[in-house]
């Protein structure tokens, strides 16, 4: 027991240092289980030197090399700025011709300190452009790729951005001007296929208490794609069954291991893994409730600096090019599926819950240095049922008042309308019946749990007041942000405040 609570007490130490000082992992578990790769080329900044990664005048520098080198296939633009005034580059990429594209959407470096990510996108495009045996995909595939989306947190290694906000839980609130600057980017591009690149922690203290003495993750590579219920099926079953399975294939043949995402959580004193996602609020998620084809990776990698960093480029280089040939391969389906999902009109999911079993993954134990299976409590995502569904409004109505409800809804690519006159109409209205604050903040916001009466009545709007209609493509996103129960709401996330028996000022029109 004592020699178990020095391991423990020595692992904390070592993993709270979580910038490469020094590294948890130890060089046995490199070799036995993360060899690099080798095949992997030294042609991106960080590559060629063996410390430290690419900063930002090197990051600008290698991409204007690609412009001058390959000015008919490659743009660069800036598609705004960081808190700190840095410039925020966007790459576009494609073959001039006739045929027919398919737009795909990639960013890296949302999280700062995942630094893999965005060395990863720098070598999917040296490797498009210059590797003949990758030339043929920009006849197909119009291709937007944001390397460093968080500059200001990538060049001091921190995962947040300089106001301290976490930019993959900032989706539907959008606080951060980065966000903003992001999303307006991609509504502007408005892709079909939209994957987001980052690293995850594979030490963590409480795998402390898992095994003999303590275990580590063992997956090169995990995918996370949207189980939310408001995703229309035909994009979910698209997304998991052609372009997920695909890409594991690839990585099977590499012999890199994979899995769907999971993360551990503390539930009631037991630690169970919480598998895929259904929050709007992160990438995954948000992008897929465009009706995008929408994958996040999570690549082993995070608080081991660049131990095993050119096999952690090799994975998601692979997963990358997998997802591109799909798409090269499967244009007309990929389109046909997105119209079907922008005519459904399906009630709308409010709450979900996940389905919870017992199942195994794959870990490595640091006592006995071996690959297991251990068994553990999944909570399931991927297989949510609801809990609370509401029928389908044709529009929303919001009081002319709330600008900033307005501001972000359009920023999330929703179009907004105005009553050109008072007019009088059949609505349903929200009454809070039940509030509760959290005094503690989380992301800077004060978070909302509320339950409503919803009833129905009629209202004089005057002119000016707001309608979102709900037929677009974004409009399982406009139930996200705009259901108060929604997790992720704007009444959720206190971007709307409220409070007991308040009549919220916005209205839902169902004929």
């Amino acid at each position: 027991m004592m020699i178990k609570k020095s391991f423990i007490i020595c692992f904390l130490c070592c993993s709270a240092l979580v910038f490469g000082q020094p590294n948890p992992q130890s060089k046995k578990i490199t070799k036995t289980f993360f060899p690099d790769h080798e095949q992997i080329e030294n042609v991106t900044p960080a590559l060629q030197k063996k410390k430290g990664y690419t900063d930002y005048e090197e990051l600008t520098s290698f991409l204007n090399k690609l412009v001058a080198q390959h000015p008919e296939k490659i743009k660069l633009s800036f598609i705004g700025e960081s808190q700190k005034g840095k410039q925020i580059p966007m790459v576009r990429l494609t073959n001039p011709n006739s045929k027919e594209k398919i737009k795909v959407w990639m960013q890296g470096g949302l999280h700062g300190n995942e630094s893999g990510s965005t060395e990863s996108m720098l070598y999917l495009l040296y490797k498009i452009l210059n590797d003949a045996q990758y030339n043929y995909l920009l006849d197909h595939i119009d291709l937007a790729i944001v390397p460093m989306a968080n500059i200001d947190g990538y060049l001091k290694e921190d995962r947040y951005c300089a106001n301290g906000l976490d930019l993959n839980r900032d989706q539907t609130k959008l606080m951060a001007p980065e966000t903003t600057v992001l999303k307006n980017a991609f509504t502007s591009f408005n892709p079909e296929i939209a994957l987001d690149f980052h690293e995850y922690r594979p030490y963590r203290k409480d795998f402390t208490q898992m095994g003999s003495f303590g275990i580590t993750a063992a997956y090169d590579a995990m995918f996370l794609y949207s189980g939310n219920l408001n995703v229309p099926k035909n994009l979910r079953d698209l997304t998991k069954t052609l372009f997920v399975e695909n890409a594991k294939k690839q990585l099977d043949k590499n012999d890199l291991r994979h899995h769907d995402y999971v993360s551990t959580g503390d539930y009631g004193g037991e630690i169970h893994f919480n598998q895929g996602s259904h929050n709007a609020r992160s990438s995954a998620t948000n992008f897929a409730l465009n009706n995008t084809i929408s994958t996040l990776f999570e690549i082993r990698g995070v608080g081991i600096g660049r131990t095993s960093f050119k096999r952690r480029i090799n994975s998601s280089f692979l997963i990358a090019i997998s997802y591109l040939e799909t798409a090269c391969n499967n244009i007309e389906l990929v389109k046909s599926e997105i119209e079907k999902a922008n005519k459904l009109a399906n009630d709308a999911v409010v709450t979900s819950s996940k389905k919870i079993y017992k199942d195994s993954i794959k870990v490595i134990d640091l006592d006995a240095n071996e690959l297991i299976d251990m068994e553990v409590t999944i909570r399931d995502a991927l297989q949510s049922k609801p809990k609370i569904t509401r029928k389908r409004p044709k529009a929303y109505l919001i009081n002319k008042e709330e600008e900033i409800l307005i501001e972000k809804l359009k920023t999330l690519g929703a179009t907004v309308e105005t009553l050109n006159e008072k007019t009088e109409l059949e609505v349903e209205s929200y009454l809070i019946s039940e509030y509760q604050r959290d005094a503690v903040k989380y992301e800077k916001m004060n978070l909302q749990t509320v339950e409503t009466i919803v009833k129905k009545e009629k209202i004089s709007f005057p002119m000016g007041t707001y309608k979102i209609p709900m037929n677009q493509r974004c409009a399982n996103l406009i139930i996200e942000v705009l259901e108060p129960e929604a997790p992720n709401s704007f009444v959720s996330f206190g971007v709307l405040e409220t409070s007991q028996e308040q009549k919220l000022p916005i209205y839902r029109l169902l004929n």
